[in-house]
C-alpha cells in the first residue's frame, strides 16, 4: 500500500486493541509515530467521530477512517556535497560521514549539512514523517566520522528505528584515548543526561534527576604508551555517550574539544579521534543482514601511525 493515498477506510477485525497499534499493523507503509501524528492532527475518525487520542481502544466492527495529507516539501536547498557511499538501494543508504559535517540543520548550521547533501543525492524523496526528507535513523556528532544509516521510505525508517530500539542493530566505534586502561575490556553502565549547568554538554546523571540509562562495552585493541586504541560497542544511543563514558573512565578521547584534556598530540585532527567503524543491521524489506565497514579518515590513521612510532622509539 502506498503512502500517496488520500484516505483509508478500515473495519476493525481484532477483538480489542489500541488505536495507533491497530493502524500501524494494518498500514505497514506508515510508521507508528506517523500514525500518532495523524491522530494529533485530527486526521483519524472512529465510527464517524474525530479521534484525538492514540490510546483509544477499538473493537471488532468499529469503522476507522484516516486521511494522509501529501508530504510537505522540506524548506531546505539540495547541495552537491560529496558522499562516500558504503551501501545503497531504493530503501536504504549507508554512508561514511566525514568529521566536520553536521547531520541535521540547526541554528548556526542552516546549510552545508548531511541532509542538504542527501536531498541532492536522492532527488525525489517519499514522505517520511509527513515531510519530504531523507530519514535520519540515528545520529553522529558533527566531529565524529563513520557509518550512518539513512532510510529512503517511511517503512524503512520505522523498521530501522525499531532495530535500534530493540538493540538488534549493532554499532562499533574505534577511538584513540589518553592513557591506558588497566583491564583489557569492560562495560560502562552509567546514566547520561543534560549537564545541570552547561546545557551544551552531557554528563553522568542519576535517572531520578533526568539521566537515561546508557550502556557502553569497550575493549583494548592496541596499547601505545600513554595512549590506547580502543573499540567501543553501543548498546544504547545517548547523545555523546562514548565521549562521556570514556571521560568517566579517566580516558578522554584525543581531540575532543568538550570532554577532552586539551593537550596537543602534534596531529591536526578534524574533530575528535572517534570513528563509527562498523554498522550491522537487517535490511528493512528482505531481512538480510548488512554489515557496512567505514574506513577511518586519513587524519585518524596518521595519528595512529605517529603514536605507534613514538611508542616504538621509547621501547
Amino acid at each position: 500500500m502506498s503512502t500517496q493515498f488520500p484516505e483509508v477506510n478500515l473495519e476493525v477485525e481484532a477483538t480489542t486493541e489500541r488505536l495507533d497499534r491497530y493502524l500501524a499493523e494494518q498500514l505497514p507503509d506508515l510508521s507508528r509515530s506517523r500514525i500518532q501524528k495523524l491522530i494529533e492532527q485530527e486526521q483519524v475518525w472512529v465510527n464517524g467521530q474525530v479521534c484525538t487520542s492514540k490510546k483509544v481502544t477499538v473493537k471488532r466492527g468499529d469503522r476507522l477512517s484516516l486521511t494522509v495529507p501529501e508530504a510537505q516539501p522540506l524548506d531546505l536547498q539540495p547541495e552537491d556535497i560529496p558522499l562516500e557511499i558504503l551501501y545503497e538501494d531504493e530503501h536504504l543508504l549507508i554512508l561514511n560521514k566525514p568529521a566536520g559535517l553536521v547531520v541535521h540543520p540547526a541554528p548556526g548550521h542552516e546549510a552545508g549539512t548531511l541532509v542538504n547533501a542527501l536531498l541532492a543525492h536522492c532527488g525525489e524523496l517519499p514522505g517520511i514523517g509527513g515531510v519530504q526528507r531523507p530519514g535520519i535513523v540515528h545520529r553522529l556528532d558533527k566531529d565524529t566520522s563513520g557509518a550512518i544509516a539513512i532510510a529512503k521510505t517511511d517503512q524503512a525508517h520505522h523498521h530501522l528505528q525499531a532495530q535500534f530500539k530493540a538493540k538488534t542493530a549493532r554499532r562499533e566505534y574505534l577511538a584513540i584515548v589518553y592513557g591506558s586502561p588497566a583491564a583489557m575490556n569492560g562495560t560502562i553502565d552509567l546514566p547520561i543526561g543534560r549537564h545541570p549547568i552547561d546545557r551544551k554538554k552531557m554528563a553522568i546523571l542519576p535517572e531520578e534527576k533526568g539521566g537515561r540509562r546508557a550502556i557502553t562495552h569497550w575493549s583494548v585493541k592496541d596499547r601505545l604508551g600513554n595512549f590506547t586504541l580502543m573499540q567501543f560497542q553501543l548498546e544504547t544511543g545517548r547523545t555523546h555517550q562514548i565521549r562521556v563514558h570514556s571521560t568517566q573512565m579517566g580516558h578522554p578521547i584525543v581531540g575532543d574539544p568538550v570532554y577532552g584534556s586539551g593537550r596537543s598530540v602534534g596531529v591536526n585532527l578534524n574533530g575528535q579521534a572517534l570513528h563509527a567503524w562498523k554498522l550491522r543491521l537487517q535490511h528493512p524489506l528482505s531481512g538480510e543482514w548488512i554489515e557496512a565497514i567505514a574506513p577511518p579518515p586519513e587524519t585518524f590513521n596518521i595519528l595512529l601511525r605517529v603514536l605507534k612510532r613514538r611508542f616504538a622509539s621509547q621501547i
